[in-house]
C-alpha cells in the first residue's frame, strides 16, 4: 500500500517500546522498524542482535523509517532493556508452562493505551526468529499476548508480528482509528437529475424500437428504474450516462450510407 506523505511532520507520541529479543536478520529489524512507523510507533531496542548495530540490510528493508533507526537503543541484557518499563507484555505463539495471564491483542492494546496514556512506560517484547523467547524472558514480563492464528501453522515473522501489534495499538491509542484521508465520494446527484436520465433513457430505447413487447413494457422500464437508483450517481456520472445516451440515440438517427446506396441500385 503506498501513499506516504513526506510532507508531514512526524510526530513522536508517547507508545510502546518494541523489544527484539537476540533478532538474527538485519532485514527483520528493518521491517518490524517500518511496521512500526506504519502505526507511530518508534521506540525500538534491540537485545544483543547477531550482526550487531547498525547493520545496512535493516536500514535498506526499513524503507526510510529513519526516525526509528536513529533512536534504535541496543541492550547487551533483556533486564537492561526494559528497566525503564512498568508494564511489558511478552508475545508468543506457544503455551508456557508458566503462571502468566494470557491476553489477545485487542485487551493488550487497551491495557496498553490507558497505561501510557496515564504516563507510564510499557513495552512489548518479541522473541528470536527460530525459536522465539525463552520461557526465563517470559517470566520477566506481566502476562502473554498471543494472537487467534491456525493451531497448525503458529509461526509469525517478527516483522509481522510487531505489525499486527502496532495495528492494534494504533486502533486503541490517543491517535484512536483516525484514517490519513477522509471519504472521497462526491455527493449523489438530487433524485430529480436521476429522474430526468429515466427520462432520456426511455425515451430513446423507444425511439429505437427496444420495447418489441407494449405489455411487458412496464416491467423493463421499472427494472431499469431500480438497476439505475442502486448506482447512487453523482450530477458528473449523471451527465456523462447522458452523454452515452445521446450520443447511442444520434448514431441511431444517422442515416446508413451503404442501406441507401441499395435502395438506389
Amino acid at each position: 500500500m503506498a501513499g506516504t506523505d513526506s510532507s508531514i511532520e512526524i510526530t513522536l507520541a508517547p507508545g510502546p517500546a518494541v523489544i527484539l529479543c537476540e533478532p538474527q536478520l538485519g532485514e527483520n529489524i528493518g521491517t518490524a522498524a517500518r511496521a512500526m512507523a506504519n502505526f507511530g510507533l518508534w521506540d525500538l531496542r534491540l537485545v544483543r542482535p547477531r550482526d550487531g548495530w547498525p547493520n545496512e540490510r535493516a536500514i535498506n528493508a526499513a524503507s526510510r523509517a529513519d526516525h526509528v533507526l536513529e533512536r534504535v537503543r541496543v541492550f547487551e541484557t533483556l533486564e537492561a532493556a526494559i528497566a525503564d518499563l512498568t508494564l511489558v507484555y511478552a508475545t508468543t505463539a506457544r503455551s508456557r508452562d508458566l503462571q502468566k495471564t494470557v491476553l489477545g491483542p485487542d485487551e493488550a492494546a487497551t491495557n496498553l493505551a490507558s497505561h501510557i496514556g496515564a504516563g507510564n512506560g510499557a513495552g512489548l517484547l518479541f522473541g528470536r526468529e527460530r525459536w522465539g523467547l525463552l520461557n526465563e524472558e517470559v517470566a520477566l514480563a506481566d502476562a502473554i499476548v498471543t494472537l487467534p492464528v491456525e493451531p497448525a501453522f503458529a509461526s509469525l515473522n517478527i516483522a509481522q508480528a510487531v505489525l499486527l501489534m502496532a495495528y492494534e495499538w494504533r486502533r486503541h491509542s490517543a491517535a484512536g482509528s483516525a484514517l490519513p484521508f477522509g471519504n472521497t465520494m462526491a455527493e449523489v446527484a438530487p433524485r430529480e437529475e436521476l429522474v430526468g436520465l429515466f427520462g432520456h433513457l426511455e425515451e430513446t430505447l423507444e425511439r429505437s424500437g427496444f420495447f418489441t413487447a407494449p405489455d411487458k413494457k412496464p416491467t423493463v422500464v421499472n427494472n431499469l428504474r431500480t438497476m439505475l437508483a442502486r448506482g447512487q450517481f453523482t450530477r458528473q456520472e449523471i451527465r456523462t450516462l447522458r452523454g452515452v445516451i445521446s450520443s447511442i440515440d444520434r448514431k441511431h438517427e444517422r442515416p446508413n450510407p451503404n442501406r441507401q446506396k441499395r435502395d438506389t441500385e
